[in-house]
C-alpha cells in the first residue's frame, strides 16, 4: 500500500519500468473499486476504471498523468492509501 498523498509519482515511475503486456491495478482498501492500467505497445496504455464508473482509456504515459489524478479523486475520495498490485502478461 502506498501514501495516496504520493501515488501518481509513484506509478508513474512504475509504469515506465513495466513490460509490455504486463500491467498495475489500484485498488481502494475493500478492493471494491479502482483502476488497471496495462502497457500495450511501446509508451500506450490502456487504463480501465471500474467502481464509479466503468470506462476504458488509451493513453501515452504523459496522458496517464491526467487519468491518474482524475481517477484517484473520482474512486478514492476518502481514502489515504492505494493499493498496488502488479498485473501479468495475459492475466
Amino acid at each position: 500500500m502506498i501514501d495516496i498523498a504520493g501515488a501518481v509519482p509513484t506509478i508513474l515511475s512504475r509504469l515506465k519500468k513495466l513490460p509490455v503486456g504486463h500491467g498495475l491495478e489500484l485498488l481502494t482498501y475493500k478492493r471494491d473499486r479502482g483502476l488497471r492500467v496495462r502497457r500495450m505497445d511501446g509508451d500506450r496504455f490502456a487504463a480501465t476504471e471500474f467502481g464509479f464508473r466503468a470506462e476504458t482509456v488509451e493513453t501515452d504515459l504523459k496522458g496517464m498523468k491526467r487519468v491518474l489524478k482524475s481517477v484517484l479523486k473520482r474512486e478514492f475520495p476518502r481514502s489515504n492509501k492505494v493499493r498496488v498490485n502488479t498485473l501479468e502478461d495475459g492475466g
